[in-house]
């Protein structure tokens, strides 16, 4: 793996959370891979491999993983693994007006959930 950080490093997902494993995970690899930690082409940990450092089964990573190849973030290359894919200047601006919004709905007081609820209302209301 490129650069100085071995995916997933010391971080965990929060077993606690009410957000989906496989969510943190998802929002976890699309964090790294928007601020550069985790480069283009990066390949990232086989499922089994990633499921028994986090203590998560394997179906939490590979969700976590189909997800995000569906987004666009990664892809997967059978036995050659999952990497990180670049992402178009769309997808850059979808990410600008996301954060705007997730500041938006912290400083409201809004949870992860109710946030959530809000952009899927907004987003079937056509």
């Amino acid at each position: 793996m490129s650069g100085s950080l071995e995916f997933p490093g010391s971080w965990r997902p929060n077993q606690s959370s009410t957000v989906a494993l496989y969510e943190q995970l998802r929002l976890r690899i699309i964090e790294l891979a928007d601020a550069g930690t985790l480069p283009v082409g990066t390949k990232l940990p086989a499922v089994r491999s990633l499921a028994g450092e986090l203590d998560v089964a394997p179906h939490t990573v590979a969700r976590a993983y189909k997800e995000l190849e569906a987004a666009g973030v990664v892809a997967t290359r059978g036995r050659n693994g999952t990497v990180v894919c670049a992402r178009d200047d769309r997808w850059s601006a979808l990410a600008a007006v996301a954060a705007n919004y997730s500041a938006a709905a912290k400083a409201q007081g809004a949870s992860f959930a109710e946030a959530v609820q809000l952009l899927a209302a907004a987003y079937d209301a056509d």
